[in-house]
């Protein structure tokens, strides 16, 4: 066995080993996926009229790959169009996804497309949260996507919490950078927080790949096998350099005893 496959080796990065199994994202038992149409499985339709139809096929999603891969349970959080705001304001408990019942894990985020993309919302910084009561968050991406976290830090304190950037598109680098930087910034502000760099470490997203992976404006099946592909074995990484940050993953809900730990 060569067991330096199972460490985080110096150089290494993100997405040099592909684990097709999982890798230890299998360690987790319940996951959120938390986002819009491309964590949902949308596929976009076009009849003989030119008039197109989007369908969330959540059995297509990258999350749900991911579970048939891992043997983890992963729960959609999420549905086409939407953006933090609705997330914070209807969305989430319309749906029940404040339940301390679904308390899980890991949560993995997936939001910013709509919000600044299309509605084309002021980013924002950390310093529009405010750590005691997310009520007073300011009225940004960065206030709202905060919030989110807020809420389920105080479902389930001890998750871990992976934010997935926007991948390298062309029509909007810019874009790309500054929300991938912005939660870099998250991860230090909020504990047990890391960043999915799409952007510099996962393959553009060029005409051969859009003609490969993209049904219309979206992803096709084969395009969200990938990135399921690519976000499990982006967490394996980050487990793997950084194990003392999930050695208790055990202790946290969705499994086992939750108001205990190892004191080291």
């Amino acid at each position: 066995m060569d067991i330096t496959k199972y460490y985080w080796n110096e150089g290494e990065k993100p997405l040099d080993c592909i684990k097709t199994d999982g890798g230890f994202f299998s360690i987790f038992r319940r996951v959120a996926c938390i986002g819009d149409s491309l964590s949902s499985g949308e596929m976009e339709s076009l009849d003989e009229a030119g008039n197109r139809g989007y369908h969330d096929m959540f059995e297509y999603s990258w999350g749900q790959y991911m579970a048939r891969a891992a043997g983890v349970e992963v729960l959609n959080f999420s549905r086409g169009g939407m953006t933090a705001e609705e997330y914070c304001k209807s969305f989430a408990e319309a749906n029940g996804f404040w339940d301390p019942k679904l308390a899980c894990q890991c949560y993995i985020i997936a939001l910013g497309v709509n919000d600044i993309l299309g509605r084309k919302m002021p980013l924002g910084s950390t310093d529009d949260i405010c750590l005691e009561d997310p009520e007073k968050n300011a009225d940004t991406f960065a206030g709202w996507y905060g919030k989110i976290i807020q809420r389920y830090k105080q479902i389930a304190p001890k998750a871990k919490f992976f934010l997935e950037g926007f991948p390298r598109v062309r029509h909007y680098i810019d874009k790309c950078v500054a929300v991938t930087d912005l939660f870099y910034k998250f991860s230090e502000f909020f504990e047990n927080t890391y960043t999915i760099d799409l952007f510099r470490y996962a393959p553009e997203h060029d005409e051969k790949f859009a003609k490969t992976f993209y049904l219309g404006g979206h992803l096709n099946a084969m395009g969200y096998k990938l990135t399921g592909l690519q976000i499990m074995s982006y967490i394996d990484f980050i487990i793997r350099k950084n194990p003392e940050d999930f050695a208790q993953v055990a202790f946290t809900p969705a499994d086992g005893p939750h108001n205990v730990q190892y004191k080291w």
